[in-house]
C-alpha cells in the first residue's frame, strides 16, 4: 500500500509571534456566501455589519481595508460562521499570507500598512 502524503496550513504556518495567551487572537462572524478560504486568507470587514470577508480591494463597503488574518480553514458558506482571526498585535510570515486574484502592489502594500496599524506586521520568513 502506496503512503500519501497530505499537506494543510495551519495558523503556526502563519504566525511567527503573537500576544501571550492569544491575546492577538478574536472569534468573528465570516459572512454567508464566503468562497473556501485557507488559513492565511486577509480579511475585511463589511462597516454596516461588522461581519468578515476576503479582502476586497476594490470594494467601499469596509473590506476594501485589511484588519485580521483567517487562522482557520473553512469551507464555503450557505451561513454565517464563527471563525478565529489574527487581530492584533502579532507577526506574520508574509510569504504565508493569501491574497486576494489580482490585487496589485499598490494594493498590497496598502493591506499591511492597514494590518501594520492593527499590529500586525508582516516579515519574510519560514
Amino acid at each position: 500500500m502506496a503512503y500519501q502524503t497530505l499537506s494543510y496550513k495551519v495558523d503556526s504556518d502563519v504566525v511567527k509571534t503573537e500576544g501571550k495567551n492569544r491575546y492577538s487572537r478574536d472569534e468573528v462572524i465570516l459572512a454567508s456566501g464566503s468562497p473556501a478560504l485557507e488559513v492565511g486568507t486577509v480579511l475585511g470587514m463589511v462597516t454596516t455589519t461588522g461581519k468578515y470577508e476576503q479582502l476586497d480591494p476594490a470594494a467601499s463597503d469596509g473590506t476594501q481595508t485589511a484588519r485580521a488574518i483567517l487562522l482557520e480553514k473553512t469551507p464555503a458558506l450557505s451561513a454565517d460562521r464563527r471563525v478565529v482571526v489574527l487581530a492584533r498585535a502579532a507577526e506574520v510570515v508574509s510569504q504565508a499570507l493569501i491574497w486576494p486574484a489580482g490585487i496589485n502592489a499598490t494594493q498590497k502594500a496598502t493591506a499591511l500598512a492597514s494590518l501594520d496599524g492593527r499590529g500586525i506586521v508582516a516579515r519574510n520568513g519560514v
